[in-house]
This record gives structure tokens, C-alpha cells and sequence, in this order.
């Protein structure tokens, strides 16, 4: 693939993001959407960067924000808007919602709702992985408070005792929830603590797609060799606010329209000349016909049966 188409895909990747979660937006504010969503906007690289250089037998786990790393994953468009609509096509039947679901198609082992929970999903995986021997990574994204909970202390230790082949990816976007993570730590770069575990700690710009998959891709190739875990900050910061619902008071005024101006997507086109941001434009019209082919195609499907609603359940 040529430079410039390169960078073409990550922007069709990225948009592809961008596009589902704003139209989730459109369809919430008509009443479509049961429940709060909790949105990638403006981090869509880190997800994009990372899955450009996984295997697709790798696992992904990720937070309740977790859109993105399903769709960069490959899971399908409709079943991704029926489950968060509650619909009986959705990837998990719709009982799993926004920041619930799961893809097994996909070894996208899900997003979680407990803060940090994640992690010991993901080292269980890399453990399996470990196991069986041929060579699969388990990824986990986390958010930067989560690096504050002990249940990600304990999986992240054993991991790295275990030498376990689990890359941590930290989305830095400097809230953890409502207060700035500067606030709740005494160290600058979250990527410090690494040397806690006796494992590589890296910083890294999680608004360039091409830098985040620069950096996955030598924590993937360490973990495959059997070296162990690696954890990678991506900073970056998010266009809305930590749920559907959040007004955002607690931003200082003019942070998010700065923030605007170097999020992925605008940074690709800031750097485009003429004939490429003609490229990205039809791109756009592209993405956007494919949500409303997966929105049309999600509300065809039927309510869930009410009858099944104990089906999956286990006591």
C-alpha cells in the first residue's frame, strides 16, 4: 500500500468510528437508544492504530468505551447498532447495550463497566494464549484512572511475573471521568509505572494513527517472542463528554474547540493538499452511506422476545 493510501485507510477506519458514534448520538436524542453511551470521539486513532497491526486472532478488551476497538476489530456495523438500540440482531441479542457487549466472531472479549475489570479478563486471556503456544496477544485499553484501581495493580503484576504476551494500552485523555488525572497522581506520565513491574513504559501521541501502530507493533512483536507485557500511554483527549449525558462544566472554556483542531481525523485533513482532501471527502460520503445502510438494516430487526430473556443466564 502506497503512502497516501495508507494514510487514506486510517481515515476510513477512523471515520467509520466518527460516523457510528455520531449518528448513536442522532438516534439517542429521537429515542432510539435505551441508556447512556459513553463516546470515542476524537481517540479513534489509538483503536485504529492498534488493530492495523494485530492478528485476527488476537484478543481485544476494552473499556465501556469500547466502540471503536470493536468496530477497527471488524465487527458488523448493523449488529453493532441493533445491540446498542436493543434489538434482537445485535451482536449479543441486545441484551448487552453500549457498554456491555462482547464479539466473539472477533475475539473482541468485550468492554466493561467496572473501571480497570478489563485487565484480569485480558491477562486471563494472554495466560490461554501462553498456553496453547502459536503466538496470540491479548490487548486491553484502559482509561487513565483506571491505572489507579487495584485489580489492574494485580492483573498488570501478574502478567509481567508470568511473563504473560499482554500489551496495556492506556487512553490518556486526561479526565478520568471529571477530574484530570493530574489531580489524583504525583507522577507526569502514566507510562512510569511500568518500571513498577519490571516492564517497558512508553508515551506516545494517540492522535497519529501511524505512531500508535508504530508503537503496538514492537509491544505485539515483544509479547509474541514471549518477552512479556508492555504498557503503552496514547495521550489524547475526547471531543464529548465522559457519558452521552455529561455537559462537560468542569472543562476550562475553549479546551475541546482547541482539542478540535488536532484530533485524528482533522489532523489528516490539516496535512492534505487538494487531490487527497477530495479523496477524504468522498471517503466521507462513503462512511456515511455505509451507517445509514447498517442504521436501516439494524432497525429491520426485531424487539427481543421477551420470552428469552432469561436464555444465557447462568445460577
Amino acid at each position: 500500500m502506497s503512502a497516501v493510501g495508507d494514510i487514506v485507510h486510517m481515515y476510513r477506519e477512523m471515520r467509520r468510528i466518527r460516523a457510528f458514534e455520531d449518528r448513536l448520538m442522532d438516534l439517542k436524542a429521537g429515542g432510539e437508544v435505551p441508556g447512556s453511551m459513553h463516546l470515542t470521539n476524537g481517540q479513534e486513532a489509538i483503536a485504529v492504530g492498534v488493530a492495523s497491526i494485530l492478528r485476527p486472532d488476537d484478543y481485544v478488551t476494552a473499556t465501556y468505551r469500547g466502540h471503536g476497538w470493536a468496530i477497527s476489530r471488524g465487527s458488523d456495523l448493523t449488529g453493532l447498532f441493533a445491540e446498542v438500540m436493543a434489538r434482537s440482531g445485535g451482536v449479543n441479542g441486545g441484551r448487552a447495550g453500549s457498554p456491555y457487549f462482547s464479539d466473539a466472531s472477533i475475539n473482541f472479549l468485550g468492554e466493561n463497566s467496572i473501571v480497570g475489570a478489563g485487565v484480569p479478563i485480558a491477562a486471563g486471556a494472554a495466560l490461554s494464549a501462553q498456553r496453547h503456544g502459536q503466538g496470540q496477544v491479548s490487548v486491553v485499553a484502559i482509561g487513565d484512572g483506571a491505572t489507579n484501581q487495584g485489580a489492574v495493580h494485580e492483573a498488570l503484576n501478574l502478567a509481567a511475573a508470568l511473563t504473560l504476551p499482554m500489551v496495556l494500552v492506556v487512553e490518556n485523555n486526561i479526565y478520568s471521568e471529571m477530574v484530570r488525572i493530574k489531580d489524583m497522581t504525583k507522577i507526569d506520565q502514566l507510562a512510569i509505572r511500568a518500571e513498577g513491574y519490571g516492564i517497558p513504559g512508553v508515551t506516545i501521541d494517540g492522535n497519529d494513527p501511524h505512531l500508535v501502530a508504530a508503537a503496538a507493533a514492537e509491544a505485539v512483536e515483544r509479547a509474541r517472542r514471549g518477552e512479556g507485557p508492555t504498557l503503552i500511554e496514547a495521550m489524547t483527549q475526547r471531543l464529548v463528554g465522559h457519558h452521552s449525558g455529561d455537559a462537560q462544566h468542569y472543562r476550562p472554556r475553549g479546551e475541546v474547540a482547541e482539542a478540535a483542531l488536532d484530533e485524528p481525523l482533522q489532523r489528516i485533513r490539516n496535512a492534505a493538499d487538494a487531490a487527497l482532501l477530495s479523496e477524504l471527502d468522498a471517503v466521507d460520503a462513503e462512511v456515511a452511506a455505509e451507517i445509514e445502510r447498517a442504521v436501516d438494516a439494524a432497525r429491520a430487526t426485531e424487539l427481543p422476545d421477551p420470552n428469552t430473556a432469561k436464555d444465557h443466564v447462568y445460577a
